[in-house]
């Protein structure tokens, strides 16, 4: 009998070690794993290899100074295509199998979505994911933390802000056909509602495409002024450049999506006249910030190419993360983590974002956003920080 309840016991103690184990899984004595999903090879690999640079730079950073409270930083990156179901394996492949402790600048909307369940059920946070969908940081999660304003917010005030400024009379918007198109797309029309205006006409495009000939003559023929662009980087360029050879010339706005230097790299001239909303600026080599000029050339000279804005991201969740990890102590767990993010507040950094502040309720850092133009093949930023909360 006393045997029986020795082995009952001992399996008990496993159970509760086992899932205290599985609790804190990718934290050992010497390390801590971090797991990331960027695009690498499908439609905006452009942006996920950014991001995966960036991330990389500031993990060897934190290595070369001894890591986080003496650990060194691990990081594991897998490639969805920009493909929902490839998001899904790869998240599983993560949390299953390289037992990730956080899965951080995973990119994209649908992407994030189809991964998060697979992490959550295995206590994973899904930490300053790469888009501004608002399903980030809502319905409440205690394992979700975001930190750039939402789409939607973006267009809710830039879009009637800048149909004012231009006299717009007929407001329209041509966007993709899924979770990230249409919070753009509903961003501007509740905020254009609000300002006694209303989108006119509206098309959209599915995710991958590359024609954009029947969007722009429909939007052409019904003569909109101004164009909203639920788009990201070639569907941009494609979509002004196809407006333009048809002799389109409305007023374009995009969201954070489309700001990047790929846009002007890649479409060239054709692009200049572009609006998009942001809230870290470019790092152009030649910035006039110091700070920004040895960042971006630190980062030239490592990997041999120019930085951008989502390698900016890349970097900042990283720091960010090593920020709460820190503030969390020795005893890194998933709980002792969540503790230290609750109170955490991250000042500006050197690239110009805004302050971000979180709270056991609150895990949208900061929802604040401003708005850039492209003139003369450059990014340039024409607004300060807009209240989002003053214009609900």
């Amino acid at each position: 009998m006393k045997t029986t309840l020795s082995l009952i016991g001992a399996a008990i103690a496993l159970g509760t070690a086992g899932a205290a184990l599985a609790q804190n899984q990718g934290v050992s004595k010497d390390e801590i794993v971090l797991g990331s999903i960027q695009d690498l090879s499908g439609p905006i690999a452009g942006f996920g290899k950014q991001v995966r640079l960036g991330m990389m730079l500031r993990v060897d950073e934190a290595n070369e100074q001894g890591g986080v409270n003496g650990r060194k930083l691990k990081l594991i990156v897998e490639d969805s295509k920009y493909d929902p179901r490839n998001a899904v394996l790869a998240a599983q492949k993560l949390v299953n199998q390289d037992k990730i402790f956080m899965m951080v600048g995973h990119i994209g909307t649908a992407q994030n979505m189809a991964a998060m369940p697979v992490q959550f059920q295995k206590n994973v946070i899904n930490f300053f994911p790469v888009t501004a969908a608002r399903e980030m940081y809502e319905p409440f999660h205690k394992l979700k933390y975001s930190f750039a304003a939402t789409y939607y917010d973006q267009m809710r005030v830039a879009v009637p802000k800048l149909a004012k400024e231009k006299g717009a009379k007929k407001i329209c918007t041509m966007y993709q056909d899924d979770e990230f198109g249409l919070e753009v797309k509903r961003g501007a029309e509740d905020g254009l509602k609000a300002n006694g205006m209303s989108l006119a006409v509206e098309t959209s495009y599915k995710r991958g495409a590359t024609d954009f000939a029947s969007q722009m003559q429909k939007l052409a023929s019904e003569q909109c002024d101004m164009v909203v662009l639920g788009t990201i980087i070639r569907e941009t360029i494609g979509g002004i450049a196809t407006a333009k050879r048809l002799g389109f010339n409305p007023t374009f706005i995009g969201s954070s999506a489309a700001y990047t230097d790929l846009i002007h790299k890649l479409g060239g001239p054709a692009m200049n006249g572009l609006y998009a909303t942001m809230t870290v600026q470019h790092p152009y080599l030649d910035a006039a910030s110091q700070p920004i000029r040895f960042w971006a050339n630190k980062y030239q000279t490592k990997f041999n190419e120019e930085p951008t804005v989502f390698s900016v991201y890349g970097y900042s969740a990283i720091d960010s993360f090593i920020r709460a990890a820190t503030k969390a102590g020795p005893n890194l767990t998933t709980e002792s983590f969540i503790k230290a993010m609750d109170t955490m507040t991250i000042p500006p950094d050197i690239f110009g974002s805004a302050e971000m502040t979180f709270t056991a309720q609150k895990r949208l850092g900061s929802n604040a956003t401003r708005m850039s133009v492209l003139e003369n093949n450059r990014w340039k930023v024409v607004t300060e920080y807009m209240n989002t909360n003053a214009a609900k």
